[in-house]
């Protein structure tokens, strides 16, 4: 291998030098050329713009994909195709890896049952909700991580990068002023001394070569000052124009956010109105495993039990022989007292499904009450002149 012992040597003397400069300037003992107060705020803005954006973004990161490090080695995944500059395959979410699992569960299980039937059902929205949070990573990643990654990348990087050069050219700029300072203190220094111009002729000679050498170093350093301080110059306006241009960033950064922000809620609509539906079809598996002749199994309701908040009948009570029957004693549980009528707050939007129903919507406070024979999953709610049946589990039911 080929070294350039010359050009080594004269940057380890230039990486000395500054050294020694910069722990003169912390201890006082050497002059600091200032930067423009203006510049120095866009300095401190740019920097505040990159750390934020450096911690919005890995918590960004954490949010849309919280364990990245799992068994598909996701993240290596993602640096290997980004080296190769290649665009990652869409990978199968959780929620569409659950929604598999139990769809060959219920294979299984015998699709045919109640259980395999359910599992079939949930299992397909489980698919659909990790449809939409496909979507979701890639849209914010387009529309919000990108731009962010590419700020810190790409405009951050030239914004470093003339950065250090105006720091260099402040160090050139400050040695330049220390040569020429000691160059004319040195002048004053020999216009001072005593003049043996009248007894030691020779001595004058040297005087008038020496002072002459000395001011021709005044001079020579007073060149290198000028060329020093237009370096700067030009170099600090070059910085100025980069880092003013962080407001351009900002206000990209603002239109990346508010597409992040449509996107999530886009997100959330989504998985709400997904949840609703499964719901209603949860809702359909109990009623229809709760009708006669269908006794000998039990459906799941993962929802009924979490929202019934009334009390049971006041005559119910547990016998050896009800044991055998748990179908009967829940629903029997479940029943509001025959006579007066009680509030319930809304708990979901309902859409009736004939002229015997009465449609919901969420929030909203009705006045329900059960009549006898009636089936127990179900009551009678009314809201003004409006009167249908409305479901147990849409419900919460009102002291």
């Amino acid at each position: 291998m080929d070294f350039n012992v010359k050009k080594l040597a004269s940057g380890a003397g230039v990486f000395f030098t500054r050294a020694v400069q910069f722990t003169e300037e912390k201890l006082g003992q050497a002059e600091k050329t200032e930067l423009d107060p203006h510049l120095e705020n866009l300095i401190t803005r740019a920097d505040c713009t990159k750390n934020w954006t450096e911690k919005i973004l890995r918590q960004t990161e954490v949010l849309l994909q919280p364990n990245p490090i799992d068994h598909t080695g996701a993240r290596i995944e993602e640096f290997i195709y980004d080296k190769l500059d290649k665009k990652l395959p869409s990978r199968t979410t959780n929620p569409e890896l659950l929604g598999q699992y139990m769809l060959e569960a219920a294979n299984e299980f015998g699709p045919a049952t109640p259980y395999g039937s359910t599992l079939i059902t949930v299992g397909e929205y489980q698919k659909r909700l990790g449809g939409a949070e496909r979507e979701l990573l890639q849209t914010s990643a387009a529309t919000f991580l990108t731009p962010l990654r590419n700020f810190l990348e790409g405009d951050w990087r030239t914004i470093s990068k003339e950065r250090r050069l105006l720091e260099n050219r402040r160090l050139d700029l400050d040695i330049c002023k220390a040569r020429l300072k000691k160059a004319k203190q040195a002048e004053a220094k020999a216009a001072a001394a005593p003049d043996f111009q009248e007894t030691r002729p020779r001595n004058y000679v040297l005087s008038a070569s020496a002072s002459a050498l000395l001011s021709e170093e005044v001079d020579k350093a007073e060149h290198e000052l000028r060329v020093a301080q237009t370096e700067f110059d030009r170099q600090a306006e070059v910085t100025r124009l980069l880092l003013e241009g962080i407001s351009s960033t900002h206000l990209n950064h603002l239109r990346c956010l508010q597409d992040f922000g449509e996107a999530q809620a886009t997100y959330y609509a989504q998985c709400h109105h997904y949840m609703q539906d499964l719901q209603r079809e949860l809702n359909k598996c109990a009623n229809a495993v709760s009708a006669p002749h269908h006794t000998a199994a039990v459906c799941p309701d993962p929802v009924s039990s979490a929202f019934l908040s009334g009390p049971s009948s006041p005559g119910a009570t547990v016998s050896s022989s009800s044991s055998q029957k748990p179908t009967k004693l829940a629903m029997e549980q479940t029943q509001l007292p025959g006579t007066g009528n009680r509030k319930a707050k809304v708990l979901y939007d309902y859409d009736a499904h004939d002229a015997s129903e009465l449609s919901l919507l969420a929030d909203e406070l009705i006045t329900v009450y059960t009549v006898p024979g009636m089936d127990p999953d179900w009551l009678i709610g009314e809201r003004g002149n409006e009167k249908g049946k409305v479901p147990v589990t849409y419900l919460e039911l009102l002291s």
